[in-house]
């Protein structure tokens, strides 16, 4: 039984010894090919390529996101744009119905006037016919006068003829006072007709000013019209502007978009790629230590074999 044992124990230590040289063997194997691999120019080369593909993604996420920067810059800038664009045409609509205002009220003003107009033309037609009216009294009076000169002078000559019943103080009593009448008369046709020029003088000036103030308000309408037609076309060619601008905004936010989805794309494969690379060298130093905590638990049994063998010879 003792020699059966002895033989199990031998079987078992060549065993025991086939496999640890195997596995010192293939340790050294694994060493020199991480050795091989740490030294070798083409790890060297797929290092410093790998470092160059990071840093070449890196600039270009810089790049990436300097022009999300700009781009978001000029968003900014075009919304200050607009935003301006849009105070410039409340403040023009603001303009606009000032303007409309204004013209509504010169309209108002223009028929007003217009109405003053007419009723100054029938004003004057009135003030014509009571000239003519004036006219036609006064020479009705000059008639009327002319025939009781007449009928005087007759009577003077039927005094002329009775010398005996004329009375010389009656005579100049009634010559004095017809003289006196002529004159009243004369004088008050004077006040009239230069009233009634007057009147007419300031007739014709309120015309006048009525033609001017309305010439003066056609003029304001007709620059309130062009202005308002260049205020019409400054927003039409603006709003034209402010639509292109926002195309080629939006094409180049849905290029960046692109852009930065195809570099987060990469980032991610670079991710799974370094992860991958990592496994394996976590995999790599996990079998490493595997292999060296067997080596290490071989060589204790070895030890404590040899011991277990050296014991009974001593």
């Amino acid at each position: 039984e003792e020699s059966l044992q002895m033989w199990d124990l031998n079987k078992r230590l060549e065993a025991y010894l086939a496999r640890v040289k195997f596995l010192e063997e293939e340790n050294e194997l694994l060493r020199a090919e991480i050795q091989s691999t740490k030294s070798s120019p083409a790890g060297d080369l797929w290092r410093v390529k790998y470092e160059e593909e990071l840093r070449a993604l890196r600039d270009a996420l810089d790049h990436a996101f300097r022009e999300k920067c700009t781009a978001e810059l000029a968003r900014d800038n075009l919304y200050e744009e607009v935003q301006q664009v849009k105070s410039r045409c409340q403040k023009e609509q603001a303009a606009r119905e000032e303007a409309k205002k204004q013209l509504s009220l010169s309209r108002k003003e223009l028929e007003e006037e217009r109405r003053a107009q007419i009723w100054l033309k029938e004003r004057a037609v009135q003030l014509e016919k009571e000239v003519e009216t004036l006219l036609e009294v006064h020479e009705e009076e000059k008639a009327g006068l002319d025939q009781e000169i007449a009928s005087f002078s007759h009577s003077l000559e039927s005094f002329r003829c009775a010398p005996v019943a004329f009375q010389p103080v009656e005579v100049e009593d009634y010559c004095k006072r017809l003289s006196e009448i002529w004159k009243g008369a004369v004088e008050t046709y004077k006040t009239e007709v230069s009233q009634l020029e007057c009147s007419l003088c300031q007739a014709k000036e309120n015309l006048w000013k009525v033609v001017e103030d309305n010439q003066q308000s056609q003029l304001q309408l007709q620059h309130l019209e062009k202005d308002l037609a260049g205020l019409k076309a400054r927003k039409e060619m603006l709003e034209e502007s402010l639509a292109q601008q926002w195309q080629e905004q939006r094409g180049e936010a849905e290029k960046f978009q692109l852009a930065m989805e195809a570099l987060e794309q990469e980032q991610q494969s670079l991710r799974m790629q370094i992860a991958r690379v990592l496994e394996d060298r976590q995999q790599l130093m996990h079998l490493k230590m595997s292999l060296s905590l067997e080596v290490a638990t071989y060589r204790t049994l070895l030890e404590a074999e040899s011991t277990r063998l050296q014991m009974p010879a001593g």
